[in-house]
């Protein structure tokens, strides 16, 4: 027999996580009312505010009936990098959708992105409160570390909708920049699968310091790829003329994207490395 459990939508995350289903829920329903569109950009839109707004009414529900304790994941690796997952991807529906499809006369498009900008906030609220506090015992996603992953995976999402392969395909740099991308993110994917399944205190190796080492490699990779893309990309082939929204700016996406993703791979290694050879004081 179910349970029902009330206590945990009391509590502040509770409540948000409330708003934040009703007003996914809403903003997906007013972009939707507006029509369809073909490009990748509006699908990564919708995407997002379903997604987000799908699995935001599945946690309420475990959580209500008790069957969150039941489930053979680690329930606050799942919530917390799903929370971060989130933020990040509803900051970039916030930012591509009003850049792309909206106009100052269109008032229902401009409520859709007011109240995509108002979840945005809430899930940010959300991870402030879950984020795991220093000395505090929790699971990995919802260390810093952690939550690099989840970052590293997001920003590559990003790059991937940016890509255009009939342009990439003409050149083995940018096919090598593509696998770069392709690779780190399957990695840095399984490595959230694997810790929300409760499955890396099974792998018979020194995973820390493995990680490490990958953490390393993925550097030099980018390295790589913040060379090779703008080079290949950009050598003459100026922007042209008359271009709003073009491939050529997908271009400048994806550079500056790498670029960022490098970052966020310097901090992940600084910190695995911090953690594994640095004996504390």
């Amino acid at each position: 027999m179910v349970t029902l459990n009330t206590q945990s939508l009391t509590v502040p995350v509770g409540i948000i996580r409330l708003f934040e289903f009703a007003l996914t829920l809403i903003t997906f329903s007013l972009v939707a009312s507006e029509g369809h569109d073909s490009s990748s950009f509006w699908a990564w839109c919708m995407f997002t505010w379903c997604f987000c707004c799908f699995v935001t009414l599945l946690i309420i529900i475990l959580e209500f009936t008790s069957l969150s304790a039941k489930v053979p994941i680690s329930w606050d690796d799942f919530t917390t990098a799903f929370a971060m997952l989130s933020t990040l991807m509803l900051l970039a529906a916030s930012v591509i959708y009003p850049t792309f499809y909206v106009r100052s006369s269109q008032s229902v498009r401009i409520a859709a992105t007011v109240m995509s900008c108002v979840c945005f906030g809430l899930y940010s609220a959300e991870v402030g409160l879950t984020r795991a506090k220093p000395g505090e015992i929790s699971g990995f996603l919802s260390t810093v570390p952690g939550l690099l992953k989840v970052l590293e995976a997001f920003v590559a999402c990003i790059i991937f909708i940016s890509l255009n392969s009939v342009f990439y395909s003409r050149f083995p740099g940018l096919q090598w920049c593509v696998a770069v991308y392709s690779i780190c993110f399957i990695i840095a994917l399984l490595i959230i699968i694997l810790t929300i399944g409760r499955l890396l205190a099974r792998i018979p190796i020194p995973l820390d310091k493995c990680l490490t080492g990958y953490n390393i490699l993925a550097v030099l990779m980018y390295l790589t790829a913040v060379v090779i893309w703008p080079v290949y990309s950009f050598q003459n082939n100026p922007r042209p003329p008359g271009c709003n929204h073009c491939f050529w700016d997908s271009l400048v996406v994806v550079s500056c994207m790498t670029c960022i993703n490098l970052i966020v791979y310097i901090v992940d290694t600084v910190y695995s490395v911090r953690l594994v050879f640095v004996s504390p004081a």
